[in-house]
């Protein structure tokens, strides 16, 4: 039908709820220190960031087939109201497509990931958003059907547009909350996400520049939320001690020039978004 597409690999996507938002704006990259400046920009997806709906969620049971139905739907209807996510994978491995790949997604918030190419502040723009239906605290109810159409799509979507495969990562990973500089606001997909099935490298082991770029903290309530198994984590510390050291300069005080650079970077981005809504 019209609202179906196919793919060579077996991808089905539904476009029934497909909804416009905002154009996706031009992305400023940043170099991994200097100034607030950023070194280039960008304009189609360099990534993927995946999320969890923390909706509403029935047993995955034959009898409750109606009911994770009409669940599914209500979600996408939800969802395409908030323009939250390019892509919806419900329960039943269906994949749908929300907000059209050529525009922004309200997605990923305050966000940082870097790359070799430099350092991303705020994903809207610059990373696709694709959400499984299901919540965080049971991740592990994601069915395998979910797991199967999230491997279809990450592997159409990065062949569309080169994304490399250390960019296909997840909300918590990117997540930041700029009031008190930790990184984790949000913890959907703090442990669990299926990588190797989905086709992906095990990207919880890649530090976060969050932390050694731009001295974001966290506690202990994200530690428990990432069940303490992120090598990432710990490289990024020590990287940042690293480069304390080189620079002869104490943690505390290194992690506060850090910090101020993130702000400085925000409050431009900030100026810029609010600029553009006018």
């Amino acid at each position: 039908s019209e609202t179906n597409e196919l793919y060579s690999n077996g991808l089905r996507i539904d476009r029934t709820y497909t909804v416009p938002n905002r154009p996706r704006a031009k992305f400023s990259i940043y170099a991994l220190n200097g100034s607030a400046a950023p070194i280039k920009t960008g304009e189609t997806p360099v990534g993927i960031v995946y999320h969890m709906s923390e909706s509403l969620v029935a047993p995955f049971e034959e009898n409750q087939t109606r009911r994770l139905k009409q669940l599914g739907r209500n979600l996408l209807e939800v969802i395409r109201g908030e323009r939250a996510y390019h892509y919806v994978i419900d329960r039943f491995g269906r994949v749908y497509s929300v907000v059209a790949e050529s525009d922004a997604a309200n997605h990923a918030g305050n966000s940082i990931w870097s790359d070799a190419e430099g350092i991303y502040v705020n994903l809207n723009d610059s990373f696709l958003g694709v959400s499984f239906e299901g919540q965080t605290e049971s991740s592990d109810e994601v069915t395998p059907a979910q797991i199967n159409a999230a491997r279809l799509l990450t592997e159409m979507l990065r062949s569309r547009y080169s994304i490399a495969a250390e960019n296909c990562i997840t909300h918590a990973q990117v997540s930041v909350n700029p009031a008190n500089m930790r990184v984790g606001n949000h913890i959907d997909w703090a442990q669990n996400f299926p990588f190797a099935a989905v086709g992906l490298p095990n990207n919880y082991a890649i530090p976060l520049a969050s932390v050694y770029v731009f001295g974001f903290k966290f506690d202990d309530a994200f530690l428990t939320a990432t069940g303490g198994r992120w090598k990432g984590l710990d490289l990024a510390v020590a990287q940042l001690e690293r480069q304390a050291a080189v620079d002869q300069t104490p943690v505390v005080r290194y992690r506060k020039i850090l910090q101020r650079r993130y702000q400085d970077i925000a409050a431009v981005l900030k100026e810029q978004a609010e600029g553009g809504s006018e």
